[in-house]
């Protein structure tokens, strides 16, 4: 039978026909790993890769996401392998810096997921003062969101919030107006900042921009 004629269920590695039964079966394997992701069967979707990542013809540290989602026990409960995620996706952001961008927004994720806020911002703060990462309006949403986050504090039933922060949180979301005038996840957010400066009385010598 002609490798032209074998029939796979996913777009993978190359895409391109396989020549040789041993790339046919590395395909079919591939599409084995696949399928026993979206049936939510981790068990073999590790062993599959196991296999996968052990054969010469598949670059597997170039599929960082499938390895991601195959560190943990449950693949839709992220919280118990997030520790785990977090020591993942530092090293691969050292070793594919073309896609750390990607790589930066998934490690946030986590890092927010775990309630470690400040060390996200560290991240941010890292990375965002250079390129491309200046440019990335997702990068600075993350950065305003956390750092609203941050000003805010509660104590006796009522909640006060730090003006400095809170000027920072606000200058990121106008920087992400700046890169993309229409995004509205910033001005929603650039609203809030700026109620709070006019309902909270402690704010009061604070002028919006």
């Amino acid at each position: 039978m002609s490798s032209n004629n074998h029939n796979f269920l996913f777009a993978s590695l190359d895409s391109k026909a396989p020549l040789t039964a041993r790339k046919v079966h590395i395909r079919r394997l591939y599409d084995i790993l696949q399928l026993c992701i979206q049936r939510k069967d981790p068990r073999r979707a590790k062993r599959a890769w196991a296999v996968l990542a052990r054969c010469k013809e598949v670059r597997w540290s170039s599929m960082w996401k499938t390895g991601l989602l195959l560190l943990g026990e449950n693949i839709d409960d992220e919280l118990p392998s997030a520790p785990r995620k977090v020591e993942y996706l530092r090293t691969m952001m050292l070793h594919h810096t073309d896609e750390r961008e990607n790589i930066l927004k998934e490690l946030l994720f986590r890092l927010i997921l775990l309630e470690k806020y400040r060390e996200a911002l560290d991240e941010l703060e890292l990375y965002l003062p250079s390129f491309p990462y200046q440019d990335n309006p997702v990068l600075h949403i993350y950065a305003g969101l956390i750092s609203l986050f941050l000003s805010q504090s509660t104590a006796h039933d009522s909640i006060s919030f730090d003006p400095i922060v809170l000027r920072d949180a606000q200058a990121r979301f106008e920087h992400v107006k700046l890169l993309d005038d229409d995004n509205i996840v910033a001005q929603v957010f650039l609203d809030k900042v700026r109620f709070f400066y006019c309902i909270i009385p402690y704010f009061a010598y604070v002028t919006p921009s």
